[in-house]
Parts: C-alpha cells; sequence; structure tokens
C-alpha cells in the first residue's frame, strides 16, 4: 500500500472516565440464524453459495449476536420507511441505554454532559440521533452536539478524537461519546458472497464513554488515522431501490491488516515503543479473517487478541461500537495503572483509526 494520507492528533487533558454498552434483547445463535436464512432464502442463493452460508454460520468464531427487532420475520417485509424507523427508534433506545449506564458508573447525572458526539453508518435521519439523546436524556438544550455518519466500522476513534477536543476546549463538564449501530436495519439477502458474510457476521449495539479532565480512567495520549481512497470499493454500503446492500470484497483483509499496521506504526514509533509493549488491545472485530491478518501483520499474540476474539464470539461485529465493547472488556479483566492500551478501529472509507491509551 503506497498511497494514502495519514495524520496524527492530540487529545492532551482528556481522559475516558466510563464505558458501557448495550445490545438489544433479541439473541440468536449461529445455527438459529443458519435455518432462518436457509428457510426462506434458499431459493435466492445458487448451491455453492449455500454451501459457503452453512460452513460460515458453522465456523466457531462466533457463537450468538443480538438483533433489535422482536422477530426475524420482519426482515422478509420490511420496506424502506418501516425498516428507517426501526433503526431511528432501536438506535435511540440503545443508545441512551449506553450513555446512561455511563454516567450513573461515573457518578454523575445528565446534567453533567457538557458536549455530545454521536456517530452512526446504519441509517440517516435528520435531525441525527443526537437531538433524540438530548430530549430522551433531559440534557441542557445549549450543549454543542456533533452527528458523525460515513465512517463505517471505524466510526467510533473519529468520534473519540472529536469528543477529546471538546475536553480540551471546554472544562464545563463531561463530554458523552455515543455509537450506535442497528446493522439489522440494512439487512438484504441474494446470491452474492457480499450479504452472505455480512449476514453471517453483524449484529446491533451501542456504547458510551464519559470523558472527562480529570486523570481517573484511560489517558488519550494520541491518535492516528489513515485513508486509502482507492480502497473505497472493497468495503462500503450501496444503495439499490432505496436500501444499503453492504459490499465487503474477498481482498478485504489484505488491505486493512495494511492500513493498520501503518496507523499502529504512526502512533508508536515516535514515542518508541513497540507492539510488545502493548499490553492490551482493543481490536475491531472485523471478522475471524481479518483478525487473523493483523495478528500475522504486527505479530501480535493470542493474549493480545482475547478481548477481540472474545467479544466477536459473544457479540459478532456491531460496526463502531464493537471496539468500545472490547475496551470495556479489558477494564473488566483488570488493567493495571501506567499500562499501554492500543485502541484500534478500520471500516469504510477504507480507513484505519488507532488511538493510545494508557491507564491512570
Amino acid at each position: 500500500m503506497t498511497k494514502g494520507n495519514n495524520s496524527s492528533s492530540s487529545n492532551a487533558g482528556a481522559f475516558i472516565g466510563t464505558v458501557a454498552v448495550a445490545t438489544p434483547p433479541y439473541k440468536v445463535g449461529q445455527a438459529e440464524a443458519d435455518a432462518f436464512l436457509t428457510k426462506h432464502f434458499s431459493d435466492k442463493i445458487g448451491p455453492r453459495n449455500l454451501s459457503v452460508m452453512h460452513k460460515i454460520l458453522a465456523h466457531p468464531s462466533i457463537t450468538q449476536r443480538a438483533f433489535a427487532f422482536d422477530d426475524p420475520l420482519c426482515l422478509l417485509h420490511e420496506d424502506p420507511d418501516s425498516r428507517m424507523e426501526r433503526f431511528r427508534l432501536r438506535a435511540i433506545e440503545l443508545s441512551s441505554e449506553a450513555a446512561l449506564k455511563a454516567l450513573k458508573e461515573a457518578g454523575l447525572t445528565c446534567d453533567s454532559v457538557a458536549a455530545l458526539v454521536v456517530n452512526t453508518c446504519t441509517g440517516y435521519v435528520c435531525p441525527g440521533i443526537s437531538t433524540y439523546l438530548i430530549e430522551k436524556l433531559n440534557l441542557s438544550r445549549r450543549i454543542p452536539v456533533y452527528d458523525l455518519v460515513g465512517s463505517g466500522c471505524g466510526g467510533a476513534i473519529p468520534n473519540l478524537q472529536i469528543a477529546g477536543a471538546q475536553i480540551t476546549g471546554n472544562k464545563k463538564g463531561v463530554v458523552l461519546s455515543v455509537s450506535v449501530e442497528i446493522c439489522s436495519a440494512t439487512f438484504q439477502m441474494e446470491d452474492d458472497l457480499s450479504l452472505i458474510v455480512s449476514n453471517a457476521l453483524f449484529a446491533d449495539g451501542a456504547a458510551a464513554a464519559v470523558l472527562w479532565d480529570r486523570q481517573e480512567g484511560f489517558e488519550l495520549v494520541d491518535s492516528s488515522t489513515l485513508y486509502v481512497p482507492e480502497h473505497r470499493d472493497d468495503i462500503r454500503y450501496i444503495h439499490k431501490n432505496g436500501h444499503l446492500y453492504n459490499s465487503i470484497s474477498t481482498y478485504l483483509p489484505h488491505v486493512v491488516k495494511k492500513a493498520v499496521s501503518q496507523v499502529v506504526a504512526d502512533i508508536l514509533k515516535p514515542r518508541s515503543l513497540g507492539i510488545r509493549d502493548i499490553k492490551h488491545w482493543a481490536l475491531h472485530t472485523g471478522g475471524e479473517k481479518i483478525i487473523n491478518e493483523i495478528k500475522k501483520e504486527l505479530g501480535l499474540s493470542e493474549s493480545q487478541l482475547h478481548p477481540t476474539r472474545d467479544i466477536l464470539s459473544r457479540f459478532g461485529n456491531m460496526s463502531s461500537p464493537t471496539v468500545w465493547f472490547v475496551l470495556r472488556h479489558i477494564l473488566d479483566s483488570g488493567i493495571e495503572k501506567g499500562d499501554w492500551c492500543l485502541m484500534v478501529a478500520f471500516g469504510a472509507g477504507l480507513s484505519a483509526h488507532a488511538c493510545l491509551l494508557r491507564k491512570s
């Protein structure tokens, strides 16, 4: 990979105080998903791709996923308007749940929120999700809010960069960073390998983080970003007949590992840090093949990848919130003061992002 722009930015003085996650109550095992897709879509899928679907859904890397619907039969007849309304309602529900959990864990109320940043890529509403959260959480009507779209699975870290900047420029309260995706609102099924892989991998969820200027939690030491637009078509949504269709190339693991390697080097080399110096890795759960390619490219150990593999197993790929789920796993497992942690996410663009954290 020889092209692309990389950048590094600092959020000096900003700390991640708490992280909280939320998933919808409807859980589906991979065998159940296979049975549903086979029953309702086998007539649309050729024998070869049907065999591939069975193989992917039988892979042990994912055991179950959560979805924001009450009955999967809705996927068979949702029109674009109904689907977007489901996205709106469930995105508000899940993101507010995660936000309230994060504030409660921090010992704060909604009155403490001085800014709000929300990202999503699985639906579009105007005004954005942020205004609904202002109303639902009874936040101040005068706080700055930002709605980010278009970053795909990597969107949590650009969100974090903006949220961190709000801390350094505003000492009046805390900042809420919220990532929410209703991937099931982009469900489609045809005789297309991209859609088959997507329907075996993606799920729904939300996460929220409280950022503050207290020297408690994770210090945001630095971040780096790389965009490789000539590989835009390797991972993106396309529009067909009023619906979003996920498009993923078979070449994606190779492209992602190179982009991730560059953003990791951009953030570690100036500090003379190496892979082994970073004990904790909050790596996005892009899928088993991508995880394995990144492992080989960076030389990561299985212990460094354990949180990512565990979240993939229990939740699948929830797009942008997933990296927060991995960070929450790291917190729950225990992390020592002074330990380095690297958040890494990647997605549409093609883009890769890294955020260097240190436990305070």
